[in-house]
């Protein structure tokens, strides 16, 4: 790919910015909608909405709208249940023709009736789609009719793709979320209990955290929404601390519940071993009467690294001084992801998000090396341009991202909601980097085009 001919699009300049010492200091453009025509890698109110709320266990979720929609929700997720899986199936009222023109009120009601009557949820959480908001259905009226004949909660979900971007979905989610929180009993609660939100449970990362901070002694009252309850959700308000892992995804939800029930909120993030540690040391230091919280965390972190360390540096000495490429949906998650780089010997030369604010790209610009390229709801030209001309040897980011990698020839890391393979904790670093070495380090490449192989 000749990278040199290859230019911006017009309207994308504000967004892409590369870091160097004699250049000028500029805020990156961002929280704006996607430019038409660059076939951008951001997602949709609705998917954004689906994000968040699908991986509650024991709700159904119905798409109300086209059948194309709800084909982006079946199973998409490494999201995993202890117990219940309804989250797995994708109910859709499949709008007809005939349904916009008279309206799919009707169809909506019957597809409600029928599904809580064959399914005995503990809720639904009904989703608007582009053509809903175009039409005009009272989604709100249908919901509190049927949430009062089947006596359980009917939530809307006002997540039309059109409204704005993920971001938009996120909120909307929230939104919803906050109908069912404060509605359940709070025995049993004590005083050293936390929710842990923006944890969606992939492929069991949720197990691993709660298990962390239940071996510290502190209760886990609800996870939001990985592996979630509706009753769990609806008794949330009783635990002392929200601890929010996705900032981007819940941050909205921890406002309204400190707001509305006083609970405090601090960011975490629990991938790589010095983020992981710190998450474990920030719950505990908020609990000092209870010192043995602390000594406990501790006593996780030394035996966990322990554990991983010798092979670890093994990797380290093969990896070192090779270069990643990292595009992914928060940016709250590329912080992370450069701090682990760097702890197996990787630099990063391209870092960018979906749903980055300004404040994410300023530490971004502060994190960075010299020369590393900062961007904001790419799109696959650039980022093709930008991982060749920068020799990036592996792309992270998630299923979109995976065949621009392959084309490139380029190793690939799957870090988004897809994977089957936990990424979260001690044991996630661990199988991180594994896999980043395992892909950077294979004899493949050696037959990309880009290494002089085959033409």
């Amino acid at each position: 790919m000749d990278t040199h001919n290859i230019a911006l699009l017009e309207g994308r300049e504000g967004q892409v910015y590369e870091k160097r010492q004699d250049g000028p200091e500029v805020e990156i453009a961002c929280d704006k909608t996607s430019l038409s025509g660059s076939v951008s890698q951001r997602a949709c109110v609705f998917c954004g909405s689906r994000v968040v709320l699908y991986p509650v266990a024991d709700a159904i979720h119905i798409v109300h709208g086209p059948i194309g929609c709800a084909a982006y929700t079946w199973d998409i997720r490494g999201a995993v249940s202890s117990g219940p899986e309804l989250h797995r199936l994708s109910f859709s009222t499949d709008l007809q023709e005939m349904d916009v023109i008279y309206g799919g009120e009707k169809k909506l009601y019957r597809s409600l009736v029928e599904l809580i009557d064959q399914y005995e949820p503990k809720a639904a959480f009904i989703y608007s789609t582009c053509i809903i908001g175009l039409i005009g259905d009272d989604i709100e009226a249908v919901c509190r009719k049927v949430a009062k004949e089947k006596g359980i909660p009917v939530m809307p979900v006002h997540s039309e793709g059109f409204k704005g971007t993920k971001k938009d979905g996120y909120k909307a989610a929230c939104n919803a979320l906050m109908k069912l929180v404060g509605t359940g009993s709070t025995e049993g609660i004590s005083k050293y209990s936390i929710n842990i939100l923006g944890e969606f449970n992939l492929a069991g990362e949720a197990w691993i955290i709660r298990e962390y901070y239940e071996k510290m002694g502190v209760q886990v009252v609800a996870t939001m929404t990985g592996d979630g309850r509706i009753d769990d959700i609806r008794r949330s308000h009783g635990a002392t601390l929200n601890v929010v892992q996705c900032s981007g995804s819940m941050t909205t939800l921890a406002k309204e519940m400190e707001e509305k029930y006083g609970i405090p909120y601090i960011r975490v993030s629990y991938f790589g071993f010095e983020d992981m540690s710190k998450s474990l040391y920030d719950v505990a230091a908020l609990f000092p009467d209870r010192p043995e919280i602390m000594d406990k965390a501790k006593e996780i972190v030394r035996d966990e690294i322990r554990k991983y360390y010798p092979e670890m540096q093994q990797f380290k000495a093969a990896l070192t001084g090779r270069k990643a490429a990292i595009y992914v949906g928060g940016a709250f998650k590329t912080f992370s992801l450069i701090k682990a780089l760097r702890t197996v010997g990787m630099s990063v030369v391209l870092a960018g998000s979906q749903t980055g604010n300004k404040d994410d790209y300023r530490r971004l610009k502060e994190m960075c090396d010299e020369g590393t390229v900062i961007v904001d709801d790419s799109n696959p030209v650039e980022l093709s341009k930008f991982v060749l001309e920068k020799e990036a040897d592996l792309l992270i980011g998630g299923v979109k991202e995976r065949p621009i990698a392959f084309k490139l020839g380029v190793g690939f890391c799957d870090h988004n909601h897809e994977r089957k393979i936990p990424l979260a904790g001690f044991v996630g670093m661990y199988n991180f980097a594994k896999e980043v070495y395992e892909s950077v380090m294979s004899p493949v490449w050696q037959f990309a085009p880009r290494k002089g192989g085959l033409k």
